[in-house]
């Protein structure tokens, strides 16, 4: 399974609680390292359903037969996530070399490479919009996005639907209940964090179009979700669950379960981030599901909700940090290494294409339609928790708080934040 929306936004958390290791950590760019002159690599990732240890280790093995002078070894996390191994490591004093799934802040950057002097970065995918004060220290192989509905196109066509036709929220409430009728469950969710994760694959795409720096303002105390157009999508949302198109029991599904309960039909609609087409892929599923771009209040299309896919970032205390930095360079620009890992995982990036299904090509479609990517990072990153507090916002809609009560709690808890 896939959770980037979750693991990023972890990612973002455990990097911020770095900066008390700093000072633990020694290191320098020493050159090589190991037996014979040769520069071991010390590498953290996050191993995943579609980015095993098989597949990484592969993918290494491909480097280090061009550079016989660098052996590349892949830092196993076993039950802990990347992020808490880097930070098991920095505080050992014995830094790893590259790190992936880091998310730059404030916090956390003298930790991080800087990559600026790189003129390779700038062509990276979303490589400005993670800059922090102008200087870039992280650098990906793609993009996700997340502003998507995707559909099962028998229901659409027993509920007389052209996925086509749905531009607006009032568009897609009026297929809910079209499909409702025709015998389906609207719309797919579950419980765990993914009411929060699909409420802001939708209401993002509308409100931060309309407004980039919606977030900015909001840490600034000159926007609130009560007096944005973040209400209009809790109403919207309540009205959903009040009229039955989302399954209130659904909260008690993990996201696996969600995700397998509309790969097996008995929902029409499932709003998700990109990573789904390999799930549907594998399931042999991916000819029977559509996808559309989110429907929205504001204009259309808007921009999509996404953020970088596979990032790396150089450890500032490796001991090999040249070597690290050009390793990096190759994940990141070979053109073979590239389209591996999109392939591998379902990622996107303008300008690579790699043989995929009809889903993931109706995906690329959306991409290359979408006027922006939008992404939370930098100035435009919410207070730590907020992920958090917003899925339980978003949950206590099912079980009857309000929509002005969700917005006006979500207020009071970001202002007792700072």
């Amino acid at each position: 399974m896939r959770q980037l929306w979750r693991r990023t936004v972890i990612a973002a958390v455990a990097a911020t609680s770095l900066t008390g290791s700093l000072a633990a950590c020694g290191g320098g760019d020493s050159g090589a390292g190991g037996d014979s002159g040769q520069t071991t690599l010390r590498v953290i990732v996050n191993i995943t359903p579609n980015l095993t240890e098989a597949y990484w280790t592969g993918l290494f093995a491909k480097y280090e037969a061009a550079h016989p002078g660098v052996k590349v070894k892949l830092e196993l996390t076993g039950t802990i996530s990347a992020s808490a191994k880097l930070t098991q490591d920095l505080a050992a004093g014995d830094p790893p070399d590259i790190a992936q799934q880091i998310t730059p802040t404030k916090e956390n950057v003298s930790l991080l490479a800087d990559l600026t002097d790189q003129a390779w970065v700038k062509d990276t995918p979303l490589s400005e919009q993670y800059a922090i004060d102008g200087k870039r220290y992280v650098v990906g192989v793609g993009e996700q996005i997340q502003s998507l509905v995707f559909y099962n196109k028998a229901a659409f066509t027993k509920a007389g639907l052209d996925a086509a036709n749905i531009k607006t929220m009032a568009d897609f409430t009026a297929a809910m209940a079209k499909l409702k009728t025709a015998g389906y469950t609207p719309l797919q969710t579950a419980g765990q964090w993914v009411p929060g994760a699909q409420f802001s694959m939708m209401a993002d795409a509308g409100v931060l179009t309309k407004d980039p720096d919606w977030v900015v303002k909001r840490t600034a105390k000159q926007a609130s979700f009560k007096d944005s157009g973040y209400l209009d999508y809790f109403k919207a949302y309540k009205n959903w669950i009040d009229a039955g198109y989302l399954d209130k029991s659904a909260l008690g599904l993990t996201y696996a379960d969600g995700q397998t309960a509309f790969l097996n039909g008995k929902s029409a609609m499932y709003m998700m981030g990109s990573y789904f087409v390999p799930a549907a892929d594998q399931a042999k599923k991916s000819d029977q599901i559509g996808v559309f771009t989110m429907p929205t209040d504001g204009a259309y299309p808007s921009g999509q909700f996404g953020n970088i896919a596979s990032p790396y970032v150089v450890v500032n205390q490796s001991k090999h940090k040249a070597q690290a930095t050009e390793f990096v360079k190759w994940l990141v620009t070979d053109p073979a290494a590239v389209e591996s890992q999109l392939a591998s995982d379902g990622n996107l990036r303008k300008g690579f294409t790699y043989k995929t299904s009809s889903l993931g090509t109706g995906v690329q479609k959306i991409l290359d339609a979408a006027p922006t990517v939008l992404v939370k990072s930098g100035t435009h990153q919410p207070i730590e928790g907020f992920s958090g507090e917003l899925n339980t916002r978003v949950q206590s809609l099912f079980t009857g708080a309000s929509p002005d009560q969700v917005a006006d709690g979500l207020d009071k808890w970001w202002n007792s934040q700072n």
